[in-house]
């Protein structure tokens, strides 16, 4: 069954500015400016005002069945992750872990890539590369531990399966739990 006519909104914060053209949303707030194409979804944005005079976006499904009706959520859940971005920014952190061989980190080409060394005691060197707007550090107050920070939430994510592809194999993953594991998501707002 189709529904006619499925609309939700979203109130715009104060010192965020969006543009829609064309099904490509731009947001720009304090940490910078970031922009995501909706066009594979059949959907419509249009920015309005309500009575009180605030800001909102709004998206719009005619016809449609019950997945375009949840695409909306979907698209007003990626939005929010970008004001999010322009306005916090997101930081992961990252731990080593290790019983006997300590892994060695070593952070490169100006904190966008980092090089893995010493696990279990493997020659093998892991390199990962940080995408674009991304950087890595090491945390000055904890040991062993990485900090990536970003605005856009999905690629400061990204690197994540690439560092945590350091684990154990051959072995029972019961005993043997060494290496990279996420220890907290947030934002660089919350922290500050």
């Amino acid at each position: 069954m189709k529904t006619i006519l499925s609309s939700e909104t979203m109130d715009i914060p104060e010192g965020v500015t969006i543009k829609v053209k064309a099904k490509i949303i731009e947001v720009e707030g304090p940490r910078g400016k970031l922009s995501r194409n909706f066009k594979h979804l059949n959907l419509d944005f249009q920015l309005i005002k309500d009575e009180s005079g605030k800001r909102k976006l709004k998206i719009d499904a005619w016809f449609g069945s019950r997945k375009t009706t949840a695409a909306i959520r979907t698209a007003l859940s990626h939005v929010e992750n970008l004001i999010t971005g322009v306005t916090k920014g997101y930081r992961y952190r990252m731990r080593f872990v290790y019983a006997h061989f300590p892994i060695n980190a070593a952070i490169t080409k100006s904190n966008k890539s980092i090089e893995i060394r010493n696990f279990l005691g493997e020659k093998k060197v892991r390199k990962v590369d940080m995408l674009e707007g991304v950087s890595v550090v090491r945390s000055e107050k904890v040991k062993d531990e990485l900090v990536l920070d970003g605005n856009d939430i999905e690629l400061v994510s990204q690197p994540l399966p690439l560092l945590t592809r350091c684990h154990v194999k051959k072995k029972d993953i019961r005993k043997f739990l060494d290496g990279i594991y996420v220890s907290e998501k947030g934002t660089i707002a919350d922290e500050e």
